[in-house]
């Protein structure tokens, strides 16, 4: 087995690389694959999961879903071959600048499985918020500049701690204009997927293998249950911005939170 894999586990049978969850066994994360789509389209266009979604259009389409696909697939891709070149080098591990995993799967009986979700993390797009130049671990709000920080912040190189990462959220990925956010399927709402996974990606992967030290996230007023996902994961809330983005014809409030360490 590649030692550069870390804390990726193999599926026997396919070979896929995927972190397994913490407190949910029968969850995995994997990196997407291109049959994804039909399995997603129904939870993006599901009321419960897009209201508090900034980006996905409504209705959400196959063709919106094969746009995302071809935004974040090539990059977990790249991440893979970059970790199987270095598979002689046995120490240390090296340092990417990127997650390849990001789809949240519930693995059946008979070693099947379901999408049931995603969790993106990417460099902050939306700038609204960099770190103090006071204090190293608090942030401030600074939108005025927010389109010279996001330049900053994708110039810096791979494995830089001054990088803010997010989680799938406002922005993430407006810079590559296809937006998303963190979700969990319906049916699988409050049994605390969402913040094992976050943990998950945070502890497993973004931390030692991107360097990640400055990590933001973005909810709406009122998403209650992703404001708790990020608290119970250490996330302290930074700003909010009244009135803030308009989402198919309605105004919201945006709520910021940031997490340092490490």
């Amino acid at each position: 087995m590649n030692p550069q894999l870390g804390t990726l586990e193999l599926n026997p049978k396919t070979g896929e690389p995927f972190l397994r969850l913490y407190s949910h066994h029968d969850i995995i994360i994997t990196p997407p694959r291109w049959d994804d789509a039909p399995q997603f389209i129904p939870y993006l266009n599901d009321p419960l999961v897009n209201k508090w979604m900034s980006g996905p259009p409504v209705p959400y389409t196959e063709v919106d879903a094969q746009n995302w696909l071809n935004h974040v697939k090539p990059p977990a891709d790249a991440v893979l071959k970059q970790l199987e070149e270095a598979k002689d080098q046995l120490d240390p591990l090296i340092v990417v600048g990127h997650c390849p995993v990001s789809i949240i799967r519930k693995v059946n009986e008979d070693g099947s499985d379901l999408m049931i979700g995603a969790v993106d993390i990417f460099r902050d797009g939306g700038g609204e918020v960099v770190v103090s130049a006071t204090n190293p671990d608090e942030y401030v709000e600074c939108v005025k500049s927010k389109a010279e920080n996001v330049q900053i912040n994708m110039n810096r190189a791979p494995g830089d701690p001054e990088i803010i990462w997010s989680f799938g959220g406002f922005e993430v990925l407006m810079w590559m204009d296809v937006p998303i956010a963190d979700y969990v399927a319906p049916a699988y709402h409050g049994q605390g997927i969402m913040t094992d996974a976050v943990k998950t990606i945070m502890t497993k992967w973004a931390i030692p293998r991107m360097n990640a030290r400055k990590i933001t996230a973005s909810t709406f007023a009122g998403n209650i249950g992703s404001q708790r996902v990020f608290a119970k994961n250490g996330f302290k809330h930074i700003v909010t911005l009244p009135d803030y983005v308009n989402v198919r014809g309605s105004i919201k409030t945006l709520e910021i939170f940031g997490w340092t360490g490490w």
